[in-house]
């Protein structure tokens, strides 16, 4: 039975736990330039402690754990983090950047993990090169083919941002034309450091203009929408995969939301807009019960991003929280 429902009737089934808040890109949307301070290692959950708190979820009634980061793959002890997470019984997942994954795929797939989202906001490789300061673009390219073969099903997260890369909505979406992957095109958000503006977002809206303009309206099928979907998926008439579009700032999906997050140094946020955070970490090792903060926290929640108005970008551009890097995909 799931004991995590707030007061506007949703459950929280879905624990999306960040490992780490470093990172081996530099992506301009989620790092800030000068970077993030670094934290003691004391500041982190321990393998023990990450193991340790999402049993207490998954006795709350959460059967869904997504691994984060920053980039997880960095944490040295992923492995046996993984292989722990497996044992309980979820549907484990996970976001990275695709640039270590190789390393642990053979891992993976022995955890059992069917499904993998893969950040990629560009197809060329010097535009890479500029978004994330780094120049791994074939690596990942390759990682995504290796996942692929070896039964994964990739999602790929496309962070559109206008004068950057709104020009590839269509060469991304061809790539579903020949192949069972699915594009996932995320609203440009505001977080500290990252430059954020009213304008550089592109919103559903647009998107689906410029596909209807490219491919016709009548050859562009909707999907039928999963319970808590974050995004609303499309298919090319004849395509093998599909997209979508995750709205957040222009069209959201608060009222079906079932996330949770867990930061990396052990803080529970129960909206990714939301600077309200309860520490569990201190109370874990504290050996106090973190039931009733869990609780309370999901009770606090608000309607919608955290309670932030998104149509009044004044109050965006001056709203507190943490960078993206520190929260967690």
């Amino acid at each position: 039975m799931n004991q995590l429902s707030d007061t506007f009737g949703r459950t929280h089934n879905y624990l999306r736990i960040s490992l780490t808040e470093k990172c081996n890109l530099r992506c301009t949307y989620c790092m800030p330039e000068e970077g993030i301070p670094l934290k003691p290692k004391a500041h982190f959950m321990t393998s023990d402690e990450v193991v340790g708190i999402a049993k207490e979820f998954v006795a709350l009634g959460t059967d869904k754990i997504r691994l984060t980061g920053g980039e997880p793959l960095l944490r040295k002890d992923f492995s046996e983090i993984l292989y722990q997470l497996a044992q309980l019984p979820v549907e484990l997942t996970l976001t990275t950047n695709g640039v270590l994954l190789d390393r642990f795929m053979e891992e993976l797939v022995a955890a059992g993990v069917k499904s993998i989202n893969i950040s990629l906001d560009t197809l060329i490789p010097e535009r890479f090169k500029t978004i994330t300061r780094r120049s791994d673009f074939d690596r990942v390219q390759k990682n995504i083919e290796l996942a692929q073969k070896n039964e994964i099903r990739v999602k790929i997260n496309v962070v559109l941002m206008r004068g950057v890369n709104d020009d590839e909505i269509i060469p991304f979406i061809r790539q579903t034309l020949s192949s069972d992957v699915e594009i996932r095109f995320i609203e440009f958000m505001p977080f500290e450091g990252n430059n954020w503006e009213w304008e550089k977002k592109i919103s559903e809206k647009e998107i689906l203009q410029t596909v209807f303009n490219h491919f016709g309206s009548e050859n562009i099928q909707p999907q039928n929408i999963a319970p808590n979907a974050t995004a609303r998926e499309y298919k090319i008439k004849g395509a093998k995969g599909k997209f979508g579009i995750i709205s957040t700032v222009t069209h959201p999906f608060c009222d079906t939301c079932n996330r949770i997050r867990l930061t990396a140094d052990g803080k529970v946020k129960n909206c990714l807009f939301s600077s309200q955070e309860t520490d569990l970490l201190s109370a874990y090792r504290n050996k106090e019960l973190i039931t009733p903060l869990i609780i309370q926290n999901i009770m606090q929640k608000e309607h919608s991003r955290g309670g932030l108005d998104m149509s009044k970008p004044e109050l965006v551009q001056l709203h507190e929280n943490r960078s993206m890097i520190t929260i967690g995909g």
